[in-house]
């Protein structure tokens, strides 16, 4: 990768799966890196350990993204520790357990949507605060972790899941034309079946081998893959791009 223009980064959910791969990514490419963990103190260690060795400054915020305080505390530590972000990865999420639309826990549903959907609206908004030209900043670039999901409804599997999504993809397009003449670029990246621990974390560590088949290249993905897609999005590369929705789904 060329002409990344490396400057502080907040990436949310940064302590494992695609979040981790993203923070390893653009640390190595010159970046330095804040982001967040929700309770997983030793994973969050791990990849600090790994950032700080790859020879840029870095900072793990222990944060929980449906509390509006949380967020707050995380911008706040970031411009402290880092600088003003320059880019800003929202991948932290939470899938609402594995259920049918008449199963959906309430409480469950109401924190999905507050993880996923306003928490990913309200770091948004913090970065756009810092780094809109209209508001004195020098703008920068945001990169949303949707799902293809969105696209395909993940019917008996995690519909509410796939709407949380699919409210992602319309906030990057809104976003993107509202501050596209203030500096700021705004994107997403939209995995299809990932081999991470979200499968088993969710009951069923063999939903990698049941839905691989159904995928064109016969094959999940990996997080670096993912996180290759992000690091171009973020990158001067892509200059002209906003307002896109990114496919990395092996063809599905």
């Amino acid at each position: 990768m060329t002409n990344v223009n490396p400057s502080a980064a907040i990436v949310t959910g940064g302590s494992r799966g695609i979040g981790a791969a993203v923070a390893k990514l653009l640390a190595a490419n010159g970046y330095s890196v804040a982001f967040n963990y929700a309770s997983d103190e030793a994973a969050a260690r791990g990849v600090l350990e790994h950032l700080t060795r790859s020879g840029v400054r870095a900072v793990a915020v222990q944060a929980d993204l449906a509390r509006e305080a949380d967020i707050l505390r995380l911008f706040e530590i970031a411009d402290r520790e880092l600088g003003p972000p320059r880019a800003l990865v929202n991948n932290a999420a939470v899938t609402g357990g594995m259920a049918r639309v008449e199963q959906i826990d309430a409480a469950k549903l109401a924190n999905m949507l507050a993880v996923n959907v306003a928490g990913t609206m309200l770091c948004s908004r913090e970065a756009v605060r810092r780094m809109s030209k209209r508001h004195g900043g020098s703008g920068g670039a945001i990169v949303n972790i949707s799902s293809l999901a969105a696209r395909t409804g993940s019917a008996g599997e995690w519909v509410h899941y796939a709407a949380s999504k699919g409210a992602i993809d319309t906030f990057t397009i809104g976003l993107a034309r509202e501050v596209a003449a203030e500096g700021i670029r705004v994107n997403a990246v939209a995995p299809g079946l990932v081999d991470t621990s979200l499968h088993a974390n969710n009951g069923e560590p063999g939903r990698l081998s049941r839905l691989s088949p159904s995928i064109p290249m016969q094959r999940a993905g990996t997080p670096e893959e993912i996180a290759q897609g992000v690091l171009w999005l973020l990158s001067s590369a892509a200059s002209y791009t906003t307002g896109t929705i990114l496919e990395i789904g092996g063809g599905r």
